[in-house]
Order: C-alpha cells, then structure tokens, then sequence
C-alpha cells in the first residue's frame, strides 16, 4: 500500500502522493552505517579501526577518548556527550560552520557520562562517519550514497541533498504552528554532509529500501544482487547501546536498544526495527518488523503532534498484522501532546507575562552590551537595537533578537527565527562594579528541541 493524504502546502492545497519528497531527517542514518557496511565487506575498513586512522584531526574531550574512539562510536550514541551536543553549530539553519569546526569542536565539550556507558542521541559524530566515508572511498557522501545505494535500489526520486534535487514541483514544504496558526516554512538546508538527516526521499522509493533489508540485504528480480551481506545487516541490527524498555504492556517488550543507525526493541516476541526523523516541519518514521515481512514508514510535513500522528499510523498497522486488537492510539497520543503541550505553554506564558511586568529601570544597556565567545560556538553581540538590547550569532546568523528584563540578571531571547520553538533565557554574570563578564543560556520551554543545545554555551567577554 502506498498512498499520499493531505497536501503538499496549507497553501498550494495541492495533494501528496506517493511520489512526493519529503525531508527523512535522521532516517538517513541508517544509510549511513550501510554505506559503511559496505566499505567494510569491502576490506576498506574495519568497524573497529580507530577514527584517527582516517581523520587524524579527530579530537575528542580527552586523550583517551581520542585515541580509542572507533567507526562504531560514531554511530552509536555512547560518546560520553549529552544529549544533542554541539547541535546549535546546524540548528536553525544556515551557519557558516565547517567540518574542521566540527572535528576541533568536541573538544571543548564537558562529558555527562563515561565513555561507552550511556545513551545520548548525537548527530554530529554522524556528520564524522559521513567525512570517514568521503575520506576512505575518495567521494563525497552524497555521491556515495547516490551511486553505491539509490542507483543500485532505482531510487530514483530520492536524493542525497537538498541541492541536487532540480525539480521540486512535487516536494512536500514543511509546516510550523510555533507561532499560533499552522503556516509554510521553509526547507532545512543541509548541513556539511548528509550522513546525519539529509536525505530527501517518498514512500515508493523507501519502499524499494525497505523491502532490501527485509530480503537480508538483497534486491532486484529474483533477489539475485546484494548490497550487503546478512552478516552485515546482523551487525546493524545487533545492540550496540543499551537503552529503557518501553513500558507499553501491549507489546511486552524485554529488551531495547540502539543497533547502526536502528532503534532495535521486541514486540511480542518479534523483532522490531526503526528509527524516526525530525527538521523543523518534517516528522518521519520507519519500521520494520523482519518476523512478519512487514515494512512501514510514514512521511509528515507539520511537526506539533507529528509525532502522535506518525506513531499512531505506525503503530496501527503493526498492531493489526500482529493480530492485536484494536487500540485507540490516536486518542492516547493526542492526550499526551494536549498535557506535554499545556505544561510547556503554562511555563512559557508565565515567562512572558513577568517579562511584561518586570521593572527595568534599573537596567544600564552598557553594562550588558559588548561581544562575547563561547571556545566552539564563537561570538555572539549584546547590543542596543531601537533602545532595546538584542542579541545575534555571528556564525549563525538566524539566531537574533530581542532581549528582554526577565528577572535578577536574566533576560528573555525572543528570536526572529520562530520556525521552531526555541526562544532561551540570557543569564549574565556580573562583576563588582556590575558590569557583565560572561552569559549562561538556556532553553525558555521544557518542550524546546533537544539539538538547540544552548546550556552547553560559555559566553565570555571578550570586547565591549
């Protein structure tokens, strides 16, 4: 079954199919550890061979770390980071940072956790195993993964960047309700690579994926070709990072797990293997249950509540070939995004009626203003705007805005960027005359996006 329902744009009102492209998000990353697979069958690598063999700038947050970190560490999310780490060098969109910055960055980050202890879900070691890639079979990511995967699979509607993809006419614009009402944003532009999320692709396509990894790696007329060995797929699909049993006692889950670019749990005694993918206005989840030869994946184009939407559709069909009765999903996830929602909105709304309220007479622009750095996210300006002090990135250059008195010596950041919900406090620390040394930050909502990771900022001045 491959169908579209909706449309498109709240504006264009013009109806999806199952043709239409949508952004994959970090369902990429699976074609990422194939890619990799594929160079190990190969005998180009080994998923044991340190990262500095190939990347010899490779810098981690101790010496240790650095030299014993292997191909699998990037792909597993048990760096020792915490959650998200480094995110905000590609959330929003459109900073001017590099893969030499991503490669010196994670230095100057403060482990949460022992190395190889802890699930933390991380994106830019993924970015790391794309430039691996490049560097061990001499092309780009992109290249690799349209010649070695989507050409051999005839996905030929799928593309590996957002730039290569000519014809948009039937490409599915993401959507944002941040604001109040639902509207068009823009397209996420891809980061350095896009072995972390930047695949565009639709169901027939995905389809063509799906039904190779449920045939254990092979494909085409009478299975006869193989992009990978089973071995292989039993090394993706094997628990490399330990994480929580779902608690949902349909499914009577006893073990979960993080594989090669898969979550990997039981469902009845069956093997459950999925990942989800989000950008801002972009929600999408495969799943693959390989007891039942069973695939799925749906593609969402709005983010609040996509995510109930998706796991509900998701779910319901799994749930019906398992035999499971019927369950109302669509209710239970549309509670807990009313309660998740209502929570958050509660909190914000209080910011911002004490922001109204605050007494800011006191408050001398000068003390504040002047330009900071943090070691790997760089400057930022505090700085007088139509007698207000706002504040902007100067690598990213969609975080500006407003600041506004909030209360002792922090302020509310209202950005300009709303496409997603990522409005922060600035917490300043003063010195014995009251003037500003260095800024704190963190996100205003309990709902904010994990990758705008801004309490991992240390902001000090460097100029007034």
């Amino acid at each position: 079954h491959q169908k579209g329902y909706g449309v498109k744009s709240v504006n264009s009102k013009k109806p999806v199919n199952e043709h239409t492209n949508f952004e994959i998000a970090s369902n990429s990353k699976a074609f990422t550890t194939a890619a990799l697979a594929i160079l190990v069958e190969e005998g180009k690598l080994s998923w044991n061979d340190k990262v500095v063999k190939y990347i010899p700038e490779f810098t981690m947050y101790n010496e240790y770390v650095t030299a014993n970190f292997n191909i699998q560490d990037l792909l597993t999310h048990r760096s020792g980071l915490g959650l998200g780490a480094g995110d905000l060098m590609f959330f929003p969109d459109g900073s001017d940072f590099t893969m030499k910055d991503i490669l010196s960055n994670f230095q100057y980050f403060e482990p949460v956790s022992a190395f190889r202890t802890k699930f933390d879900y991380d994106n830019l070691l993924y970015l790391v195993a794309g430039e691996v890639i490049a560097r061990v079979s001499g092309m780009s990511w992109e290249d690799f993964i349209s010649k070695r995967i989507l050409e051999p699979l005839q996905m030929d509607n799928t593309y590996s960047a957002l730039s290569r993809m000519k014809d948009k006419s039937n490409m599915a614009m993401p959507h944002s309700t941040v604001t109040g009402t639902i509207r068009e944003i823009s397209l996420y532009e891809e980061m350095v690579n896009g072995a972390a999320g930047g695949i565009i692709s639709n169901v027939n396509d995905l389809s063509n994926w799906m039904l190779m990894h449920l045939n254990k790696g092979k494909y085409g007329p009478g299975l006869e070709k193989q992009l990978f060995t089973q071995a292989s797929q039993r090394e993706m699909w094997k628990i490399h990072t330990t994480t929580n049993v779902g608690q949902n006692p349909r499914y009577n889950s006893h073990f979960a797990g993080y594989g090669l670019g898969w979550g990997l749990s039981d469902i009845k005694g069956n093997l459950s293997v999925s990942h989800t993918g989000g950008l801002p206005g972009m929600l999408s989840i495969t799943f693959l249950i390989p007891d039942q030869n069973l695939g799925v994946v749906v593609l969402t184009n709005t983010e609040n509540g996509g995510a109930g939407l998706f796991s509900t559709v998701a779910q319901t069909i799994i749930e019906s070939y398992m035999g499971m009765d019927n369950f109302d999903w669509l209710e239970t996830y549309y509670q807990r995004y009313q309660a998740n929602e209502g929570a958050a909105d509660s909190v914000t709304t209080q910011v911002w009626e004490t922001v109204k309220t605050a007494d800011h007479s006191h408050i001398k622009t000068a003390d504040y203003t002047g330009i900071y750095e943090d070691k790997w996210f760089g400057k930022m300006e505090v700085f007088v705007k139509d007698n207000q002090l706002w504040i902007k990135s100067f690598r990213s250059p969609k975080l500006n805005g407003p600041m506004s008195f909030y209360k002792a010596n922090s302020f509310a950041i209202k950005w300009e960027y709303q496409d997603m919900n990522a409005d922060a406090f600035a917490i300043f620390s003063l010195d014995e005359e009251g003037k500003a040394q260095s800024i704190r930050m963190k996100g205003i909502s309990p709902n904010i996006d994990f990758s705008f990771d801004f309490q991992d900022l240390d902001l000090r001045r460097v100029k007034d």
